[in-house]
């Protein structure tokens, strides 16, 4: 399988990437400021997209995990923070980029046998969650949920199965040092997810472990 992942410097990412290496899958990997294999790719300019799509051109995509993501409103104060370019960059991240990422390497998808697409979002994106606080990382994640479900039912028709995951509270940068699983962990679990990932679940948004996770 070659399988195409964002986000593939650091963290769950880089686990993904090292978990596929590790069974013989071909990976090709992104970060934005590239480097140890990677190809540099900022998800938020268009540029780089479809540089990465011509550097991929011919090539089929098995399996595209969009992972590239960040949380900068983690502790922002609802008084006096979540500023105007805040909420630009992090949808742009979050959303936008995905949605460009999809589409400029759809021929590629559409050259496998059995295409698919994993979209990273949290169980933060769920209206059945709403604790308060990190507005821009939730309204984001709750998008990238959205668009998923919607690429899934637009893409149906060309047999490319689409899911959307929660990756669960990992030990990483953004999750913390206290957070339940490790990013093997983690990693371990979306791989066994993605495998099963098929176009009679298409649509489906899960967690890591296997579950259906409320919209």
């Amino acid at each position: 399988m070659h399988i195409v992942i964002t986000g593939a410097s650091r963290g769950v990412g880089q686990a993904l990437a090292d978990g596929y290496a590790a069974r013989g899958d071909r990976v090709t990997g992104t970060s934005t400021g590239g480097g140890d294999g990677l190809l540099q790719v900022d998800v938020t300019r268009q540029r780089d997209i479809r540089a990465m799509d011509a550097a991929l051109e011919g090539q089929p995509v098995d399996l595209l995990i969009c992972n590239a993501g960040v949380y900068l409103d983690k502790g922002q104060s609802l008084s006096d923070g979540f500023p105007p370019d805040m909420w630009a960059h992090q949808l742009a991240v979050n959303v936008t980029g995905v949605f460009l990422t999809v589409q400029e390497l759809l021929p590629n998808l559409r050259l496998s046998d059995r295409p698919k697409i994993a979209i990273i979002s949290s169980q933060m994106a769920s209206h059945t969650r709403a604790p308060g606080g990190s507005y821009i990382y939730r309204a984001s994640k709750a998008a990238a949920l959205n668009l998923g479900r919607n690429l899934a039912t637009d893409l149906a028709p060309m047999g490319i199965a689409v899911g959307i995951y929660h990756p669960g509270w990992v030990q990483t940068d953004m999750g913390g040092s206290t957070a339940e699983i490790t990013q093997d962990a983690a990693a371990t679990g979306l791989i066994a997810r993605f495998d099963e990932l098929d176009p009679a679940s298409t649509g489906c948004f899960r967690t890591w472990d296997g579950r259906d996770h409320p919209y």
